[in-house]
């Protein structure tokens, strides 16, 4: 509860206030909901904040709670008596009559539910949110990845250390938390918004966790990958940790708003996990009358400039932005994030026929990549324009969102941000992809029988047919209004279908691992710990033979791009990537540097950088022994690095692709294994 708040209570007796709260029920009947009427108030008392309110459950008990006589200094330690409220059902008077009978105290009169401790109940959701909130804070810095947060709290509540992932392939929040924590945390609470779930293959951050004495873990939800689900909260108690899990070993209204933080922070991967399309949210923003551009075509601006800031802030968000052909031609658009620095989403063009202009602010790759996605066979010779200029094309026999969705699903992308024409909209609501929507409105009309709306035919032709938001949100922004909400109601994870266990059980024909190829791609698959991205530091001998250390093998080998350039500024950049924080933002440095200064790059890169890459390899897998005998454990299996647009390090979408890391990495387990002859120098040292 905020100061403001708390200051606010006190200054008034609970009676003016229930008094107050009364007098807000006219135009309400008996039967409306006492949340409605609260909400109302709230909204009165408090005004300017997004109103967002959760539907209440039919039916709770409550308590109505009083300072004992003899302990005025702590007003929140009560107990009285219980009243039970059938919400929907019970006229507002009933509980205001109650209020009423218990004003002759002079502190506030708070209400509980019965079936919550009061104080370290409230205590535990209230660093669970923290979890939840930290979480986030990578936001439009790294690109989309899974959202962990965590807070270390003493026994007499102190919050000791806290600590959030920031991108994949860093240090989990975990261990971040426990590491500002130190002695501290010997005996206390660790507050996770989501089960945890790296990709380092020895259980980093539930390590973390029990070695730094940690007794206690509250999680705000399961993994929603299966092959993550369960197993850490496993791992945990088998330690001698107490674990209680939010909606499992806690229950109530509190505990659900609580569950719900830690679940609308983590969308994109509860999505994915759920639809096997990335996380889509259509954004969009129109007139007063539905307009969101004049009859000629013209739209800037609709919204405001505090509005379009908001939508960089979307776009930093995604790991794509999605238009049709109709916006390139008439907007021509850049589709940045504009703040400076940071993750760039990928920008994708869906245009059947490729109709498109040679002259494209979307073919100017200096600063992000673009995908054109197409029909097969489209106007070969403006793809290989395209090609000419970097431009990645990809042909679909027939295109439709659907599969372009699963397609960048498969090449790892979590969320996308679609800024389309009313055309493609209606398209891609109609093959089920868009899971939210962000309408900016703006206080104008234009009017126009002819100017275009968001979205287009749908083939619905009575009212009732019409799609209805769920948890409908209303912001103001400066001028305008944000109406959000969702198109499809967040994905219950629970699992309906027996487990692993129960099916081999039932049928002792089908086997865990049917397949004899393992893949691997993004650092929180299965197999993320085999990723040049997973976050394992090396140390690598430098020209005079000196170790240096690398956060990551993909540290080392974008800094070996610039290695023995006699050039100031690739020294220079040397540094940067060595510092960079994030396997990710080493990856964007070098490959922005190469594209932009390729003479900069050693002119034997083309010929040396397999033997770069296979020597940070080797290193990371000698001086880890879980990762040693986790690669040694997948023999007789073909490793297959499942990027789809890497054609060199990668497999490609259909096996196309070279998949050297695959080949490298097998290489190296026969070596271990002692299959092959071949003997090279340890080239690294232990940390």
């Amino acid at each position: 509860m905020s100061n403001n708040v708390q200051s606010h209570q006190h200054q008034q007796p609970f009676s003016l206030r229930a008094a107050q709260i009364s007098d807000k029920s006219t135009g309400f009947s008996s039967r409306t909901p006492i949340s409605d009427v609260l909400s109302q108030h709230v909204q009165e008392t408090w005004p300017g904040k997004a109103t967002c309110m959760p539907k209440v459950q039919n039916r709770r008990r409550y308590s109505l709670l009083k300072p004992p006589a003899n302990d005025l200094e702590t007003p929140q330690l009560m107990l009285t008596w219980s009243l039970e409220i059938a919400m929907g059902t019970t006229p507002p008077s009933l509980l205001l009559f109650s209020l009423f009978a218990a004003a002759a105290y002079s502190s506030p009169i708070m209400c509980k539910a019965t079936n919550i401790n009061n104080h370290s109940h409230l205590q535990d959701l209230s660093y669970i949110r923290r979890a939840a909130q930290i979480s986030d804070k990578s936001a439009g810095f790294s690109s989309p990845h899974p959202n962990f947060g965590c807070v270390i709290a003493t026994r007499s509540g102190d919050v000791a250390g806290e600590g959030y992932l920031y991108a994949q392939g860093t240090k989990p929040a975990e261990v971040l938390a426990v590491e500002a924590a130190g002695e501290r945390s010997r005996g206390a609470t660790a507050y996770v918004n989501m089960e945890p779930g790296d990709c380092h293959g020895d259980h980093t951050a539930v390590s973390a966790l029990v070695q730094a004495g940690i007794t206690r873990a509250v999680i705000g939800m399961r993994h929603p990958l299966q092959h993550l689900r369960g197993n850490a909260i496993r791992a945990l108690r088998n330690q001698g940790l107490q674990v209680d899990v939010l909606g499992e070993d806690m229950q109530s209204k509190l505990v659900e708003e609580a569950q719900k933080a830690c679940l609308l922070v983590n969308l994109p991967l509860i999505y994915r996990a759920a639809s096997h399309v990335p996380f889509s949210v259509l954004k969009y923003a129109m007139t007063l009358d539905g307009k969101i551009a004049a009859s000629s075509g013209h739209a800037a601006w609709i919204s405001s400039k505090l509005s379009r800031n908001r939508v960089f802030e979307l776009r930093g968000r995604s790991d794509a932005v999605i238009v049709g052909g109709n916006t390139v031609r008439r907007d021509n658009p850049r589709l940045t994030a504009r703040h400076g620095g940071g993750h760039m989403p990928t920008r994708i063009v869906l245009s059947q026929t490729l109709d498109l202009p040679e002259e494209a602010n979307l073919w100017d790759l200096s600063d992000v990549s673009t995908v054109v996605v197409t029909q097969r066979g489209a106007r070969r010779s403006f793809q290989s324009f395209l090609a000419s200029k970097g431009v990645e094309v990809v042909e679909f026999d027939i295109l439709n969102p659907r599969d372009v969705m699963e397609y960048f699903h498969d090449r790892g992308y979590l969320s996308i941000l679609w800024e389309c024409g009313g055309t493609l909209a209606a398209s891609a609501i109609s093959s089920g992809v868009i899971h939210k929507v962000f309408a900016f409105v703006a206080p104008k009309i234009i009017g126009g029988k002819n100017a275009p709306s968001p979205v287009g035919e749908l083939g619905m032709v009575e009212m009732s047919q019409a799609l209805d938001l769920i948890d409908v949100c209303f912001e103001q922004i400066g001028p305008d209004m944000l109406i959000s909400g969702f198109l499809q109601p967040i994905p219950d994870l629970t699992p309906t279908i027996p487990s692993e266990d129960e099916t081999f059980a039932i049928d002792p024909t089908v086997t865990r691992f049917e397949s004899s190829i393992i893949f691997f791609y993004k650092t929180w698959d299965p197999y993320g710990a085999f990723s040049n991205f997973s976050p394992h530091p090396i140390q690598m001998p430098d020209e005079d033979g000196n170790y240096a250390s690398w956060l990551s093998v993909e540290h080392y080998y974008q800094a070996n791009k610039f290695i023995g350039v006699d050039n100031p500024l690739a020294q220079d950049w040397i540094e940067k990537i060595k510092s960079a924080k994030s396997p990710e933002e080493a990856a964007r440095m070098g490959r922005l540097m190469q594209r932009k200064h390729p003479h900069l790059v050693r002119s034997d890169w083309e010929s040396v950088k397999i033997d770069v890459m296979y020597r940070a390899l080797k290193c990371k897998f000698s001086i880890y022994p879980h990762l040693n005998s986790m690669l040694i454990s997948t023999a007789g299996s073909v490793l297959v690095e499942a990027s789809p647009h890497d054609l060199f390090w990668g497999g490609g979408r259909e096996g196309e692709g070279l998949n050297y890391l695959g080949r490298l990495l097998m290489q190296l387990r026969a070596e271990f294994l002692g299959e092959s002859s071949a003997a090279s120098e340890n080239s690294c040292i232990a940390l």
